[in-house]
């Protein structure tokens, strides 16, 4: 009777764990653009504003909705677009909103209203808040490998001027556009050229940091190495052949660089984190550090074997971040890739979680103090 007990209870937990929700997501109405499709992004969909599976379908008037299926027991988060993030929910005064964040323990229906949206507040342009140290070097800078332009953005350090012969390391960062100007970040920038401001006088380490913007719509296949059914084929590769065999050359011969693998580091977050842990995979003589912030580990399963299978001459650092409010996979999934890499005794590991952070730049400026000086050890 005990055993008989013991394993009807064990099947109850094996069923419960693997329990799987039907969330419906439902806008009641929305004070303007009311004829525009709206879509939901979220960390159940990378966050992509424009995902034709995740577009609401209109029932009534006004109602639409969005049935999530498969969900498993834990947190989602989300919000809503019309196509772009220039496009996306805000206040009634045009001011930015947190994600929507939902505990999913059963099948559940959720009801929103839509207050506002960002390009609602044409007449409300968002600060230029870049520091005296960052310049845009091309506003179309051309990709071979891909046969497209994008803006190139560089920080550069204090002391450049004023130490005429000295080199520095060099920091390559995905997300352009959201790394030093709130006036061109979709979503609050990293604010990275004002840690740095504080942050290179502190500890007297200097940095060049160099700035990549995204390609829009084409950010979930030049950041992933392989191909995916739902996103398409993967140009992260080619993508990385950019920096290293065009970008990095150019950077190198216009400006003073540490040219060497130990100072050429590489970083980024969600698809930016996981190109960059790539990266050292492709190009293991050329980066010698990695910041891995919130990496979107769960779109390349094939990124784990990769590791598996590589082989290092010299140890590598990698620099992990992620929060707890990113959905309940984000730190399982970072924690068997730390453990993978610590197992090869090839990677110097440093891990930040903080408790509260979501899946934001407003969290990743925070851990990225601590990565810098990780980088500079």
């Amino acid at each position: 009777m005990k055993q008989f007990l013991f394993l009807a209870g064990l099947l109850f937990c094996t069923v419960h764990s693997s329990a799987q929700f039907t969330v419906r997501i439902i806008v009641n109405d929305v004070a303007t653009k009311k004829q525009d499709d709206i879509y939901v992004a979220g960390d159940f969909n990378n966050w992509n504003p424009h995902d034709d599976a995740a577009k609401m379908k209109l029932f009534g008037a006004t109602r639409r909705i969005y049935v999530l299926k498969d969900v498993a027991p834990g947190t989602i988060n989300f919000k809503f677009t019309r196509g772009t993030w220039d496009k996306v929910e805000s206040s009634a005064k045009g001011e930015d909103i947190e994600n929507h964040s939902v505990t999913v323990t059963a099948d559940t229906s959720l009801t929103f209203f839509v207050a506002g949206w960002k390009d609602d507040f044409p007449d409300k342009p968002k600060p230029n808040t870049a520091s005296a140290q960052v310049q845009v070097l091309d506003t179309a800078y051309y990709m071979p490998q891909l046969n497209r332009t994008r803006r190139i953005w560089i920080y550069l350090p204090k002391n450049y001027n004023l130490q005429k012969s000295k080199s520095f390391p060099v920091l390559y960062m995905h997300d352009g556009q959201n790394l030093f100007n709130e006036r061109t970040a979709f979503n609050g920038e990293w604010g990275v050229d004002e840690c740095l401001d504080t942050l290179q006088q502190k500890i007297n380490k200097d940095c060049i940091v160099v700035g990549i913007d995204n390609g829009g719509d084409k950010r979930m296949t030049e950041y992933n190495p392989y191909d995916d059914k739902k996103y398409g084929k993967g140009e992260g590769n080619e993508y990385l052949d950019f920096i290293v065999q065009t970008l990095k050359p150019f950077i190198d011969g216009r400006f003073r660089t540490q040219k060497d693998k130990a100072h050429t580091f590489i970083a980024g977050s969600s698809m930016g984190g996981l190109i960059s842990l790539y990266a050292i995979i492709k190009y293991p003589e050329v980066f010698g550090k990695a910041g891995v912030f919130s990496p979107s580990l769960w779109i390349a399963p094939q990124l784990y074997t990769a590791l598996q299978q590589a082989t290092w001459n010299e140890p590598h650092t990698v620099f992990f971040y992620a929060g707890k409010k990113e959905g309940d996979d984000m730190i399982p999934d970072l924690e068997n890739y730390e453990e993978l890499l610590k197992s090869t005794k090839a990677f110097k590991i440093t891990t930040l979680i903080f408790p509260l952070g979501q899946h934001k730049e407003e969290y990743w400026r925070k851990a990225f103090d601590p990565f810098y000086r990780v980088l500079m050890q």
